[in-house]
């Protein structure tokens, strides 16, 4: 353009508009290794969820006990909370790249492990629990580390948009994974599903060494009981980072009913459904990450966390208490929108404000909320039906969970106060930020 040549005319109003809503891609141009996280977990996320749905279907046959089901939750629980806890020390401890490494190529052991089971003429039950339970103390291990490099590989301006897309890559193979599940279960059994997974982890393992090296401090602090307690100490001392753990905590407890989908197919006489039932809450996810641009423009997080936790706690009661199958997975669908709405504004809050030092210890503590949650929450759901019926215990569940929001929104001035502009913490970081030098992106945009 020339200096005499007038300038473009602006974009009309509604496309402006449009442009807002969109997903900032800001993280994925500006960081390599972003891009082959994101391509590595999304490679990972949609194995992972063929196992997710296969596996209490596969109990289900074996055993046909709500109980049983429900007790996945249990195993999984204890490793859950060991391992997220040192995962955490371990991660502000070691190269967070190795971690991830090495958990990814176990995980992948386990689904050919429960591959193997599936393949016998009579399939053993306990591997389904063992199983459970030592992919649950991977996770443990991993998430942490997976949680605590984000920081580092984005800017701090992108921490929402990074915390956005990376849901939305979870979305995504939550919607593709339970969907192609349903039909793949129906059709072949469970056994396609434990080797689609693990084929998956082999592709994921492939991007995830590729990642560069996210090497500890040089004073970081050994992984320990000490190192741990510290932790949690400067988590206690930060009441609106409890609050968000408190919420998300009473949302998964009370309002999961995720175990007890294929016997809620069952009462809705439609069993066709269940897959589209474990798509339905991260669909509802994917429209809020597909239009999460507004985010980025939310300053007052805790309020909008508070908020979507009690419209999830509502949809979820309400899904309990309908009789058409359609509207049930409508109210799924809601539910997940809500929960992400909350998900995006955690992540947010937590990236914003934790000292890199602490990072990875104070991860282990959030996986505990938003992890150990969903497994209380199938061990509640699975004894509840047992003795109330199935779609009582959804109900009731959401109920509670809606309750419990309340109380905790009147008993939490911290974080109903919480302002990213002005809190000393956010300041605090986004002024360590900006003095310390930028990484250099090593790469161009990923072609693999």
């Amino acid at each position: 353009m020339t200096p005499e040549d007038p300038p473009p005319p602006p974009a009309p109003a509604p496309r402006r508009r449009l442009a807002s809503l969109l997903p900032d891609l800001a993280p994925w141009r500006s960081s390599r290794d972003f891009r082959l996280m994101w391509c590595a977990g999304a490679i990972t996320v949609f194995g992972s969820f063929l196992t997710f749905v296969a596996l209490p279907l596969q109990l289900k046959q074996l055993t046909g006990s709500t109980v049983a089901v429900g007790a996945l939750g249990a195993v999984e629980l204890v490793p859950l909370i060991v391992f997220g806890l040192y995962g955490g020390a371990l991660a502000d401890a070691v190269d967070r790249r190795r971690l991830i490494v090495w958990s990814e190529a176990a995980l992948g052991l386990i689904a050919v492990g429960l591959l193997g089971n599936s393949l016998l003429p009579h399939p053993a039950v306990w591997p389904l629990y063992v199983s459970a339970a030592a992919s649950s103390a991977l996770t443990g291990l991993q998430r942490p580390a997976l949680d605590a490099i984000v920081p580092r590989i984005v800017g701090h301006d992108q921490l929402a948009a990074a915390a956005a897309l990376n849901s939305l890559r979870w979305q995504v193979g939550a919607i593709a994974g339970p969907a192609l599940a349903g039909g793949l279960l129906a059709w072949a059994g469970p056994s396609w599903a434990y080797g689609i997974d693990a084929a998956t982890f082999a592709g994921s393992l492939l991007l995830s060494v590729r990642l560069a090296p996210s090497p500890a401090a040089h004073d970081a602090e050994q992984p320990s009981l000490r190192a741990i307690a510290e932790g949690a100490r400067y988590a206690w001392s930060r009441k609106e980072l409890l609050g968000t753990y408190a919420i998300d905590l009473t949302a998964m407890l009370f309002a999961f009913p995720l175990a007890i989908f294929p016997f809620l197919a069952d009462e809705l006489h439609a069993p066709w459904s269940l897959g589209l039932m474990y798509a339905a809450l991260p669909a509802g996810s994917c429209l809020v990450s597909l239009t999460s641009g507004w985010t980025s423009r939310i300053h007052r997080q805790g309020r909008a966390i508070a908020l979507a936790a009690a419209g999830w706690a509502l949809a979820v009661a309400a899904a309990g208490q309908l009789h058409n199958v359609w509207l049930v997975l409508l109210c799924l669908t809601l539910a997940g929108s809500c929960d992400m709405v909350s998900g995006i504004f955690r992540s947010a809050l937590w990236n914003q404000t934790i000292p890199d030092e602490l990072r990875g210890r104070l991860a282990g503590i959030e996986l505990l909320s938003y992890a150990a949650g969903p497994q209380l929450g199938q061990v509640r759901v699975g004894g509840m039906a047992a003795l109330t019926g199935v779609r009582a215990a959804v109900s009731l569940g959401g109920l509670l969970c809606f309750a419990g929001v309340g109380l905790l929104a009147l008993g939490l001035p911290k974080l109903m106060g919480y302002d990213a502009r002005t809190d000393e913490h956010a300041r605090r970081m986004r002024e360590r930020r900006a003095a310390a030098p930028a990484a250099p992106d090593t790469g161009d945009a990923l072609t693999a």
